[in-house]
């Protein structure tokens, strides 16, 4: 959709998403002009830098990112309590920044579903909201990024809920108040990752879930992204990509 040819792309972080991510950009014609996957200082010459790597890592990548002028797109989760430093230094650098907890075109969809049902469900009192979400073995940080973003964005009409509460199964579910809105993470096998929202009466349960059959999808998104900030300064995520109107 917003493909710019032979686009020269970093790779921060050359895990199982990294190398998805290099197959999806050479297959759009791009250029993969490094994998770093270890400490670094200075970026090679690129178009933009894609970086999923690990929590304790991502925030001093972006930031060293948008010091030295490279475009970043970042997919990592589980460091957002930085999110407001990173900001700052976007303005002070004039940088470029694409976040997302999620690059599935798919999962923005169902947020967009997942908003309206909340609404429509704030009427109900009578139905109890939760959400599960179940990721592969080797995730390491929970709840999902997309899990946290699903919850808040319920958060936000729903009278009746004011926080998230998340724990880890086979952990029994917490002793909470009746503002708290429960994640349930399940870290299971190989799965990629499956994100259900739950709405329970006495009488029925309403169901809304995605389930990703592999890690194409969030590739391709990240690489759109990618494709998208050329040119562009400020910060961006799935809604500036994904045009509805």
């Amino acid at each position: 959709i917003y493909k710019e040819s032979d686009m020269r792309i970093c790779l921060l972080g050359y895990g199982r998403m990294g190398h998805e991510v290099e197959r999806v950009a050479l297959s759009r014609g791009h250029e993969i002009v490094a994998k770093i996957d270890s400490e670094w200082d200075t970026l090679p010459s690129c178009d933009a830098v894609i970086e999923f790597t690990r929590p304790g890592v991502a925030y001093e990548n972006i930031t060293k990112c948008i010091k030295q002028g490279a475009p970043i797109v970042s997919g990592t989760t589980g460091w957002l309590e930085q999110w407001d430093k990173a900001v700052e230094c976007v303005k002070q650098h004039d940088g470029t920044f694409f976040y997302a907890s999620n690059f599935s075109i798919g999962v923005y969809l169902f947020r967009l579903i997942n908003v309206y049902m909340a609404k429509l469900m704030n009427h109900y009192p009578n139905y109890l909201p939760s959400v599960e979400e179940t990721h592969h073995i080797h995730k390491l940080d929970y709840p999902s990024g997309t899990a946290l973003t699903i919850a808040n964005e319920m958060i936000e009409h729903l009278d009746a809920k004011s926080e998230v509460l998340a724990y880890l199964e086979p952990n029994k579910a917490p002793s909470h108040s009746d503002d708290q809105l429960l994640i349930a993470s399940i870290r299971k096998d190989s799965i990629p990752g499956t994100h259900v929202v739950k709405y329970e009466s006495k009488e029925d349960v309403l169901t809304l879930s995605h389930e990703a059959k592999g890690r194409e999808g969030l590739a391709l998104g990240a690489v759109l992204a990618a494709e998208f900030v050329v040119g562009k300064k400020g910060i961006y995520g799935m809604e500036d990509l994904i045009q509805l109107d």
